[in-house]
């Protein structure tokens, strides 16, 4: 069975003592998460080390960045490289979210370098795709979603695709309170492995997680994770509360 993934992305949310205590609050919370499970805890770069000792050796939880630079060290200032993550005991970061895509002119090439080093240096990537909601008014999400994946990842052999997680967004549902319906979800889903089977074949795409990220809660992801091809999700504002993200990781399959 494909990893179920519940992760969650602070964002630029809460002080270091707030996130200690959030993470206290849904450790305690927390029973048994399965073999077949994870959870991601995708937090601030000043939080990293905090949030890795808290964790200690905690089966199935993990620490992830929210982001890291193309290139291995020199003049960049403000970025963090692999290195660094890797120093923390960091395996697993945040690739492509669409506010890194919108706010910060990340392109599918620029991501794809970053798919690269991480990669290299043992680092699992969450690659984020999705669309606006002008491009799923006009029924062009499969192409949309189709280029970001093919410009970003296509150069990867099978053995490198099977390394990757990929977390589809709808923007127009983040943040927004707009769920896509669990119906919708299972179409793109089903759609974007699909493409990994064209490109790869059905037995590499079968080994892909796919996350759905967009006002995901702990009173919808149950229907959500329930679909055949959503393999848990990216969860943003409810993340931020322990109870609420205690029964999205309850939720998963």
């Amino acid at each position: 069975m494909r990893k179920q993934i519940a992760a969650a992305n602070w964002k630029m949310n809460l002080t270091l003592q707030q996130g200690e205590q959030l993470l206290n609050d849904i450790l305690a919370l927390t029973h048994e998460i399965k073999e077949n499970q994870q959870a991601v805890f995708a937090v601030p770069f000043p939080y990293l080390q905090m949030a890795q000792q808290k964790l200690g050796n905690k089966q199935q939880v993990f620490i992830a960045a929210q982001n890291v630079y193309n290139k291995k060290s020199g003049a960049y200032t403000g970025e963090v490289s692999v290195d660094m993550l890797q120093s923390l005991g960091i395996k697993t970061v945040v690739l492509g979210h669409s506010e890194r895509r919108e706010y910060f002119n990340e392109t599918n090439q620029f991501l794809a370098e970053k798919v690269n080093i991480c990669l290299e240096n043992n680092i699992t990537p969450i690659f984020c795709c999705g669309e606006a909601l002008n491009i799923r008014e006009a029924n062009s999400q499969n192409v949309f979603v189709g280029q970001q994946l093919a410009e970003s990842l296509f150069h990867l052999s099978a053995e490198q695709i099977k390394k990757i997680v990929i977390a589809y967004e709808p923007i127009w549902a983040i943040g927004t309170g707009k769920t896509a319906t669990s119906e919708q979800a299972q179409e793109m889903h089903a759609f974007i492995r699909s493409v990994f089977a064209a490109k790869y074949g059905n037995e590499v795409a079968n080994t892909i997680s796919i996350l759905y990220g967009g006002s995901v809660k702990g009173n919808n992801a149950k229907e959500l994770f329930a679909q055949p091809d959503v393999d848990g999700g990216l969860v943003g504002g409810a993340s931020l509360n322990a109870q609420e993200f205690v029964a999205i990781i309850n939720a998963l399959k």
